[in-house]
């Protein structure tokens, strides 16, 4: 096998590794946030097993339709609901189906008019998606993920703008069942343009244990607010790894609050 071969085999695991959204601020009791997200990546180029990048021997498409939920149980307790549906292709795998399906739970371990944090717990069942003797990212997994969460909002005076911002930091463990396990690292830092809008700079990066792949994406988005419905528009672009396509693509979310 090729090396490019041999590095899209290896990256199918870490393919469409997306954001989590877990945060250090937990929802108030009684009220619900759903996010509808639509994800479609595609790569020519992959990083090595080195970090350098080396062209594949096909394009890499990967498209996600997910969906992500949190209901606020009490006011320091709150139940996460995440799931997707995940289709895929390059030169060697071709998969369609339920990604896995996640659920857990966020509690507030701190909070003030300032700072917050939250310690998360959550279990993921695999998925589904398969060709002939391939399965789709995820698939036949039992994972469980411990993560911390750190925020802080900042706000400036009356003559300043923008007035209201707020940088977030997570780490997560992820520990898989016949895939090597995971760490993951997260950071938001988010700007309030006037009460209807919000920039999103994040970052998201993740290595496997054992040596395996790594990975290091970025991903900046604009979301309008329209009461209790907002849009969500961005790009994200992997930037550094190993053993993980260099991809990168449009992102549109959907969310409503209840």
């Amino acid at each position: 096998m090729s090396r490019a071969g041999g590095l899209l085999i290896g990256l199918a695991v870490a393919a469409l590794a997306s954001p989590a959204a877990a945060g250090a601020w937990t929802r108030s009791k009684g009220k619900a946030l759903v996010i509808v997200k639509f994800e479609q990546m595609t790569a020519d180029q992959g990083f090595d097993p080195d970090g350098g990048l080396a062209d594949l021997p096909a394009e890499r498409r990967d498209t996600a339709l997910g969906v992500f939920a949190e209901y606020g149980l009490t006011e320091r307790v709150t139940l996460q609901f995440k799931g997707d549906w995940q289709s895929g292709e390059d030169a060697f795998v071709d998969y369609e189906g339920r990604g896995p399906i996640e659920l857990g739970v966020t509690w507030q371990a701190w909070r003030n008019d300032q700072t917050a944090g939250s310690l998360y717990v959550g279990y993921a069942d695999g998925g589904e998606g398969r060709n002939a003797g391939y399965a789709a990212p995820g698939e036949g997994d039992s994972d469980w993920e411990v993560r911390l969460s750190v925020g802080r909002n900042f706000t400036s005076g009356p003559d300043t703008a923008p007035r209201r911002s707020f940088v977030e930091a997570q780490a997560a463990r992820r520990m898989r069942q016949g895939l090597p396990d995971e760490t993951r690292l997260d950071f938001t830092y988010g700007v309030h343009l006037g009460d209807d809008w919000l920039l999103l700079n994040q970052a998201f990066g993740g290595m496997a244990d054992g040596g395996g792949p790594r990975w290091l994406s970025v991903e900046t988005s604009v979301v309008r607010h329209f009461g209790d419905w907002s849009v969500q528009a961005g790009w994200r672009q992997a930037i550094l790894g190993r053993e993980t396509p260099r991809s990168g693509g449009l992102t549109v979310a959907l969310w409503r609050r209840f």
